[in-house]
């Protein structure tokens, strides 16, 4: 199977500043949490969950990537994983 996102939620930690969202491989739920500091001209909870439904996209390439080199639960990432 291959990793999918068919749910759109998503939540901010304000105590970790990550966005968590959730991906599916098969019956497997696999969470993701991505640093703040990936969305550099956001301050707020609302700002960061903006700019994290403007970049989905991007984002959920970069996550599957990072699932298709490890497969693992939980999976942080951070701005590094942009470049």
């Amino acid at each position: 199977m291959s990793l999918s996102f068919p749910n759109r939620s998503r939540s901010y930690d304000a105590s970790a500043r990550r966005i968590r969202f959730t991906g599916y491989d098969g019956m497997f739920e696999v969470s993701f949490l991505v640093d703040a500091d990936v969305f550099p001209g956001s301050h707020t909870e609302a700002g960061y969950l903006a700019a994290f439904d403007d970049g989905r996209d991007a984002i959920q390439k970069v996550a599957a990537r990072a699932y298709g080199h490890a497969r693992r639960r939980l999976y942080v990432l951070t701005a590094s994983d942009f470049r």
